[in-house]
């Protein structure tokens, strides 16, 4: 089957959010109106903040999609992405990717993040993503550096790469879902029962293409524990001179629950500076790349859009194309990047890409039912026991296109 959608193309069937049972509907049934009561809960939000946030949990739950307000800064923005066309049509009825992202645009206008006032600009995600940054596990994997920066380098390299692969565990929406289970720190690695392990392990290419870049963008996902392995990771690249420079992209907002901004990464920074030993030296170096340009952050709007990457403006593809090598952390970014749809697993992860503006590797846990690049053999292994294991966090990939 095949199917037409906003990113163009005959291609595999866009995941859709009715399919009774499954792990969108649920998403967009179960966990939403439940993150709506836990953020509702977390802040002391004003009687007209809790009675929009209200509003949005009976919309979400048995009313259809409503636009933005016409004085909505990004009504614009989100009218050329679909909105008008989606508006009075259920929730469950949508695109599950587009039917996600404008649920977290409409929770943060409910909670007056972007008008004017003494609430603008307060993260509603943020008391989750700080007890995350600064708990218990947070300090035994910044502990770990200190052992990792010991071992021989090629054990460093792979250790801090699985590290930062493994770390997409620690997701605070997926949390939420009890399909997900727990978030986990870093992962077993290949070799693990059947639905679990790294199932598609590219890592020897990443490092070829890793070894003469002169520089890598790196799209960051999620921020507190994932955030803290990815900016070692980075540290390294750096610190190595495997390559010249490193552009860090994250959301211009708050978005997904636990996704980077620009704050997390100064937050993480601060973490990793004030934990001792190889962690502040980590923090250390990392701070003083920013200072002198070899590490750049970046914040694009079309991060926080709800279409695949291959629908991208030219400033942000220019920015790509600039890199010797993109490197795309987490689910929602391999969604985006491939589609998100109902891929053959054994699909060719290039295939599924297509003209990504430079080469591109994904780092990713899977937690979602999109999902390419996998060996024939593997792929059936895995589909006979269920689709179980696209969206149990337990299976993690390693992939590269260019």
């Amino acid at each position: 089957m095949a199917e037409t959608s906003l990113d163009g193309g005959d291609r595999a069937p866009v995941v859709m959010g009715g399919e009774p049972g499954s792990y969108a509907r649920g998403v967009l049934t179960e966990r939403h109106p439940a993150l709506i009561s836990r953020v509702r809960d977390a802040h002391p939000y004003t009687p007209a903040q809790r009675g929009r946030l209200d509003l949005l949990l009976e919309e979400i739950t048995s009313g259809t999609v409503q636009p933005l307000r016409a004085e909505a800064h990004d009504r614009g923005a989100w009218a050329s992405w679909g909105m008008d066309e989606h508006a009075g049509v259920p929730w469950t009825g949508l695109p599950f990717l587009w039917a996600e992202s404008y649920f977290y645009r409409r929770l943060l206008g409910a909670v007056g993040y972007f008008a004017p006032g003494p609430w603008q600009g307060v993260d509603p995600f943020e008391p989750s993503k700080s007890a995350e940054l600064h708990s218990s596990d947070a300090d035994e994997e910044m502990q770990a550096l200190d052992t990792v920066a010991r071992l021989p380098s090629e054990e460093r390299d792979r250790a801090l790469l699985l590290s930062s692969l493994w770390g997409n565990r620690a997701d605070l929406g997926f949390a939420l879902s009890e399909r997900g289970g727990s978030p986990g720190g870093s992962g077993a690695d290949a070799g693990g029962a059947a639905g679990e392990g790294l199932v598609a392990d590219e890592s020897g290419r990443l490092w070829e293409l890793l070894g003469d870049a002169e520089r890598v963008c790196f799209v960051a996902d999620n921020a507190a524990r994932e955030l803290l392995p990815d900016l070692a990771l980075i540290d390294l690249l750096l610190a190595s001179r495997r390559v010249g420079s490193v552009v860090l992209h994250v959301k211009p907002h708050p978005y997904f629950v636990s996704d980077a901004t620009m704050a997390d990464v100064l937050a993480a920074l601060r973490r990793l500076r004030g934990a001792g030993g190889e962690a502040a030296a980590c923090g250390g170096r990392l701070r003083e790349a920013m200072r002198d340009g070899a590490l750049t952050v970046r914040a694009h709007p079309f991060s926080c859009a709800p279409l695949a990457y291959s629908a991208m403006p030219e400033d942000l593809a220019a920015d790509f194309a600039a890199s010797s090598l993109t490197v795309v952390k987490g689910d929602l970014n391999y969604r985006r990047l491939v589609g998100d749809r109902w891929w053959d697993p054994a699909t060719p992860f290039a295939e599924a890409v297509g003209g990504f503006p430079s080469p591109v590797a994904a780092l990713r846990t899977v937690k979602s039912d999109t999902v390419t690049g996998l060996d024939p053999v593997v792929a059936a292994e895995l589909e006979a026991g269920g689709i179980g294991w696209r969206t149990s966090g337990r299976c993690a990939v390693v992939q590269v296109a260019g």
